[in-house]
């Protein structure tokens, strides 16, 4: 079937305007935090697998750490077990985490590796317990309490934080040419579980990695300004002026203070882009314009 002049030129200008990001990031590693509705919606599903492979069929490298709270949120409630949060993290007692473990290990994260696979990649899943990927420390939260001027610490369960990484297991996945999916949980010195925020899982990994960038997949166009306008590039430098006007806070403050982490600690750049636009990863690194706010040293 021959295609139409016009579509067929628009097809190679593309082409052309990927050709020097293509040339620029092959052998690079990329670690792509996975979340949002980019997991949920079946469209978005698909193109996110086909943007995967094709990343590793031109020489990148992706390294993929995926979410799953809406997924866990479901099956709770399913099984009659109420969803508990304390400053925005999930308070996960035995049962919740033997869920967490089902979902994350599991469910979630064996749907990513079979879209990859169905669309030519060769993905393998993981969690943070296997190859002793993920060192993980409990997580304590600390609540002010004015009236005994002193602060309450909150014990919210198989929470954790990344203690340390070991990337053995990444190192030999990518050199036999396999896509690592990596579920957000660790392992304690105690021998616990624990179920870790998968930005900041994905920002330490990036990190031990030396990875060339840092994708955040959100709900939303990227960081917005004061007047909800999208601030589409931003120094190292801006963001403490920005949280400290209140134009960083909420949900977005762990996704940028992740952010800033990874680029101090060498990874070239950050990015937070939509994952609600189709193909949002391809845009983002193969176009002059991207997608989202880059955030970059200088």
């Amino acid at each position: 079937m021959t295609l139409p002049i016009e579509r067929a030129q628009t097809i190679a200008h593309v082409l052309i305007e990927a050709l020097p990001y293509i040339q620029r990031f092959q052998g690079k590693t990329m670690v792509i935090k996975y979340g949002g509705n980019a997991m949920v919606d079946e469209s978005l599903k698909q193109g996110f697998a086909r943007d995967i492979v094709l990343m590793k069929l031109v020489g990148i490298n992706p390294v993929i750490v995926h979410g799953g709270g809406p997924q866990i949120g479901s099956l709770l409630k399913r099984l009659g077990k109420a969803s508990e949060f304390v400053q925005g993290m999930r308070v996960t007692d035995s049962e919740t985490m033997d869920v967490v473990e089902m979902v994350l290990g599991g469910l979630v994260n064996k749907e990513i590796v079979n879209f990859i696979n169905r669309h030519g990649g060769s993905a393998v899943g993981l969690t943070g317990k296997d190859g002793d990927l993920i060192h993980a420390r409990k997580l304590l939260l600390h609540r002010g309490a004015p009236e005994l001027k002193a602060t309450e610490i909150v014990d919210i369960g198989h929470v954790g934080e990344v203690q340390s990484i070991d990337p053995s297991i990444i190192h030999m996945l990518v050199k036999s040419n396999f896509i690592p999916v990596i579920a957000p949980i660790g392992v304690g010195e105690d021998g616990r579980s624990y179920n870790i925020n998968a930005d900041l899982v994905a920002g330490k990994i990036a990190e031990v990695l030396g990875a060339e960038k840092l994708l955040l997949l959100t709900n939303i166009p990227g960081l917005l300004d004061a007047e909800g306008k999208l601030i589409s590039e931003l120094e190292v430098g801006r963001v403490q002026r920005l949280i400290e006007d209140g134009v960083i806070s909420g949900g977005m403050l762990p996704k940028i203070r992740c952010a800033l982490d990874a680029i101090q600690s060498g990874v070239k750049s950050a990015h937070i882009i939509d994952g609600r636009v189709e193909h949002a990863v391809m845009l983002d690194l193969f176009t002059d314009t991207g997608v989202g706010t880059l955030i970059r040293a200088r």
